[in-house]
């Protein structure tokens, strides 16, 4: 069986280059998702600004007519 070095030298050389410039091209889609990625958006608001939801506040199943009141509530605001 014969062995050729220069073939040998070449194909590894494209295999670390391969994996060199796989390394580089994971670290910047790793900076561009950390660049890109959204504020939280739960955060509680900074100026004169108010949050409006609260998170606190639970419908509870138990109380007699819920269902049919947030049956209502769900067609009256179409969500």
């Amino acid at each position: 069986m014969i062995f050729s070095y220069r073939k040998l030298l070449v194909r590894l050389r494209y295999m670390l280059l391969f994996m060199a410039l796989t390394v580089i091209l994971y670290q910047v889609m790793f900076v561009l998702s950390g660049w890109i990625q959204p504020v939280n958006k739960y955060r509680t608001p900074t100026g004169k600004s108010v949050k409006v939801f609260d998170q606190q506040e639970h419908v509870s199943l138990s109380d007699k007519g819920s269902m049919s009141q947030r049956l209502r509530l769900f067609y009256w605001y179409g969500e």
